[in-house]
């Protein structure tokens, strides 16, 4: 019984006589380097109100260090308005573990101007920069520095007139005037277990709410989350490498255990005494999401714990509640962050339901009563986008097709769409807040194109430019159908495949709610497109539990994270095994990181006789470690479900594993805690199953290090093949 702890280097496990040749390594330690040839794009894009220009950051292309460039609708020119260097002038920039846990939250790896805020009228940009603030006068091009808001600003944003600014240090809430050098404090009861104005980790990890207090429309109030963790459990965190300093701690809500109790505040942002918001907390204790827009109320979705009833609140001036409409599913409901969207005026907002078993957007008025449905489930509604100038139209993103995303005009007056993009691929679109003068599609490409293109109405502006590299490699890439559930599919061939030959073949899944891994966009399978260089034939299925294909789809996963989508993978390949005679289906690997770690890891233990071989990247060992809020959606509460706990869990199915398994994981990760590969590592030891763990020292969820990321993936590669063609 030999288990195989690597080092940092990696190298032992990259077997010298296996080493990939020396030009697909070139290839591999570009796609580390340009962080999946991510780095050079432009993102954080936001256009002005009056449509005339948009503002975007964007980093060299091996650099994480972002700055500020503003890009001219009338001249199609882009210029640089603010750089760390101009600021910062060399000094190192130094981030608190609150904001560093807040970018992890977001996924975030970005360094130098990481984040933005645009006034309301456009006229201002507010640049948090190593817990400093600045304000830019777009006009002017006047850059000042904000003296009275101290060190350790997290999540600064202006009021909506621009000349207040409130933000969030050591767990309390500020306010401060622009141009003024006193700050004020507008809450005091912050505690080693309570915090003012900051998402809790349950929001901004599974809720896609990342704020934690708002601003009135007249910037006379801030509502404000407050947050109290006592009586949740402790998560240390420590630097293996320096076992003399302090581990970080954080209160993580594990499933069946406590959460953090939320409750809302209205407070003056002059200053003066709290006035809590009065709903139903104890039955419905989550949180979901605030909107408080003008002339409109300030409006809340709150969810109960087990996730199958949530509603949506208009909130009062002293913190009375009245119910505007209520959500319900026996298995569980659904968040769309991009609802409710209140019209101009405040007299109808926008919702989205998956009540009637597919997604539709939804025209309703100001108590809540239906007005009228908007799009049909068939149009296949995903996010909505923004709102037509006019006040008569929205844009949403939808596609009939799973493996498509397009852009849709949709007529608030009737159900009537058209088609904003029509080229296969998946497209994607930045929105200003208060309509759309102008918008910024994004759009990859089946050919392996992407480009981010400024439009107004039907016509394009202009190209907003990058300076990514280009692969030095084209993916491969055909899609198809197959199985008894008609699973979507990728395949990825090598460039000289030969088709009177039998090539092993590479499962790349994740396999779990929320994301889709077949998807028409050519360069997001690049690594996977590496991988198949190295003599295999990569593939990749969408089964049950993965979203865009309707209700029932997607909760046939419900009370058991496994079986169904298990056998679903399992289906797909046999029967690409069938129509594709290159394929052989007697050498399959699977691979995957998260929630495809997971899935990887049962895989081989579940079904050797189909999977020969598997990389975990990070995997859950056992649900009852993760996070409330995401594992109890579909799994429910663990005492009342105690046999699909067991039976989705790892360590249940340990003794089981009779194929290669190698572990990878994080030693800092806090999305998926290290103690799940050390509890399932320690589960195999013991029931004396060979297998092979390589901890990655002092990385989170992420590995954003080229070296590290280099060395990651041809260790990942060099397993493959040695298990599968040794």
């Amino acid at each position: 019984m030999k288990i195989v702890f690597l080092a940092l280097s990696l190298a032992s496990i990259v077997r010298a006589q296996s080493v990939a040749p020396s030009s697909n390594m070139a290839f591999l330690e570009q796609y580390a380097a340009t962080y999946r040839f991510s780095l050079g794009r432009p993102t954080a894009v936001s256009v002005a109100p009056d449509g005339e220009s948009v503002l975007f950051l964007r980093s060299g292309p091996r650099s994480f260090v972002r700055d500020l460039y503003v890009w001219d609708a009338k001249t199609a020119q882009e210029r640089v308005l603010l750089t760390a260097d101009q600021v910062l002038k060399g000094a190192r920039e130094n981030l608190s573990p609150e904001e560093l846990a807040r970018r992890e939250r977001a996924r975030s790896a970005a360094r130098g101007i990481a984040s933005y805020d645009l006034s309301s009228d456009g006229k201002r940009l507010l640049v948090p920069l190593a817990s400093r603030l600045f304000v830019v006068e777009r006009e002017s091009g006047n850059i000042a520095e904000l003296t009275g808001a101290a060190g350790g600003v997290i999540d600064p944003r202006f009021s909506r007139d621009g000349g207040r600014v409130a933000y969030i240090r050591d767990k309390e809430l500020y306010t401060i005037d622009v141009g003024s050098p006193v700050e004020k404090r507008l809450t005091v009861d912050a505690s080693s277990t309570v915090s003012n104005g900051l998402a809790e980790f349950a929001a901004q990890e599974e809720m896609s709410r990342f704020e934690g207090f708002w601003w009135s429309p007249d910037g006379k109030t801030i509502a404000y989350e407050q947050a109290d963790s006592a009586g949740l459990e402790q998560f240390h965190i420590a630097d293996l490498k320096r076992p003399e300093e302090e581990p970080r701690t954080w209160p993580y809500p594990r499933a069946g255990k406590a959460n953090a109790r939320v409750r809302l505040g209205l407070i003056p942002s002059s200053g003066g005494k709290t006035s809590w918001v009065a709903w139903d907390r104890e039955t419905y204790p989550y949180l979901a999401k605030v909107v408080w827009t003008k002339d409109a109320p300030l409006t809340i979705l709150v969810q109960n714990r087990r996730q199958t009833e949530e509603k949506l609140l208009a909130v009062g001036a002293d913190g009375s509640t009245k119910t505007l409409l209520e959500e319900k599913d026996a298995a569980w409901v659904n968040i769309d962050p991009s609802v409710p969207r209140w019209l101009p005026g405040g007299r109808e907002f926008l919702w989205s339901s998956e009540r009637d078993g597919d997604w539709r957007l939804e025209l309703r008025s100001r108590d809540g009563a239906l007005l009228r449905t908007l799009t049909k489930g068939a149009l296949g509604y995903r996010s909505l986008k923004g709102l037509g100038a006019s006040g008569k139209e929205a844009f949403i993103e939808a596609g009939p097709d799973p493996i498509e995303n397009q852009l849709y005009r949709v007529s608030l007056e009737g159900a009537q769409f058209e088609p904003l993009t029509r080229t296969p691929g998946q497209h994607f679109a930045s929105f200003p807040e208060d309509g759309a003068a102008a918008y910024v599609v994004s759009s990859f490409g089946a050919d392996m194109s992407r480009r981010q293109s400024v439009h107004r109405g039907a016509t394009e502006l202009g190209e907003l430019r990058s300076l990514a590299e280009q692969p030095g490699l084209k993916s491969r890439i055909e899609f198809a159908v197959v199985g008894k559930r008609a699973l979507h599919a990728a395949i990825i061939r090598p460039t000289n495949f030969d088709a009177s030959k039998k090539y092993p073949v590479v499962v790349q899944v994740y396999g779990g709610p929320q994301h889709n891994s077949v998807a028409m966009a050519g360069s997001r399978y690049l690594l996977e497109q590496w991988l198949a260089e190295q003599g295999f034939i990569v593939v990749s299925l969408d089964g049950r539990g993965t979203p865009h294909r309707g209700r029932e789809w997607e909760r046939a996963i419900k009370g058991n994270f496994i079986r169904a989508a298990l056998e679903d993978q399992v289906d797909g390949l046999k029967a690409l095994g069938a129509k594709y005679r290159e394929m052989d289906v007697s050498k399959v690997g699977i691979y995957g990181w998260s929630f495809g770690g997971y899935f990887s890891a049962m895989a081989a233990m579940l079904r050797p006789d189909v999977f020969h071989a598997a990389v975990a990247g990070a995997p859950v060992a056992d649900w009852r470690d993760y996070d409330t809020h995401y594992t109890e959606r579909y799994m429910g509460l663990p005492e009342e479900n105690k046999k699909g706990y067991d039976d989705s869990s790892a360590l249940t199915h340990a003794p089981e594993l009779s194929r290669p398994l190698l572990l990878i994981h994080g030693t800092t990760d806090d999305n998926v805690y290290f103690m799940h590969s050390l509890k399932l590592s320690d589960a195999l030891f013991r029931a004396g199953k060979k297998h092979e763990f390589l901890p990655l020292v002092g990385y989170t969820h992420m590995v954003p290090d080229p070296l590290i990321a280099t060395r990651l993936d041809a260790a990942i590669v060099d397993f493959l093949r040695s298990s599968l063609t040794p």
